[in-house]
């Protein structure tokens, strides 16, 4: 110790390493018990592990979270097995487009994901003729699908009801969708497909 260094004096007390000390009794800083050290760290890692924990459960139940591509009904756009980041802030801040490929509930049993296509939005008359679809009586501009997608399939017009939208898959041949069970409630609608990350060498965006 040096010497202008004072001692510390414990009056009778029990040290923190739980040992009785006589009167008078001194003890160098430099022994200060390991556990008290240790105890630390561990509190130190705790608070790190549940800020952590915490940003991570925001971030997915608000912001972003990946999902793999289950079956082929949004081909050529999305096939079986790709991964996609889907946005979870973009309907939190506007609106949803007829275009969006967006990420739903499925209405029959919400513990299941669909991903599709909006076509049809509160308020549209959807239309379905041999396999044109005819929104408010105007064809629909479809670039993102191939002929070899489509089907020859008729679909009574529909008014999409308010709080509602008619979604469809890229491929009509194989899809399940509006046609089969009805509109989408935009309560079910928890995000927008964003980005395809897998695989590599169809990295980029979902349009």
């Amino acid at each position: 110790r040096c010497p202008w260094e004072p001692p510390v004096t414990f009056d009778g007390g029990v040290g923190e390493a739980g040992s009785t000390l006589a009167e008078g009794a001194t003890v160098s800083p430099a022994a200060r018990p390991a556990r008290s050290r240790l105890w630390r760290a561990a509190w130190e890692l705790l608070h790190d592990l549940s800020v952590a924990v915490l940003f991570c459960f925001f971030l997915i139940t608000f912001v972003a979270q990946a999902f793999r591509v289950q079956g082929t009904s949004m081909e050529p756009l999305l096939s079986d097995g790709d991964r996609i980041v889907v946005n979870k802030l973009v309907y939190r801040l506007g609106s949803i487009e007829r275009g969006d490929v967006v990420v739903f509930w499925y209405p029959r049993d919400p513990s299941v994901s669909f991903i599709k296509r909006v076509v049809g939005r509160p308020g549209d008359r959807v239309e379905i003729l041999e396999g044109r679809v005819y929104v408010n009586s105007e064809p629909l501009s479809e670039a993102y699908l191939p002929e070899a997608f489509r089907d020859a399939d008729n679909h009574p017009a529909v008014e999409v009801r308010p709080g509602f939208f008619f979604v469809l898959g890229d491929h009509r041949r194989s899809s399940n969708d509006s046609r089969s069970w009805g509109e989408v409630p935009e309560k079910y609608i928890y995000g927008r497909a964003a980005f395809r990350f897998w695989p590599l060498s169809q990295i980029g965006p979902v349009r």
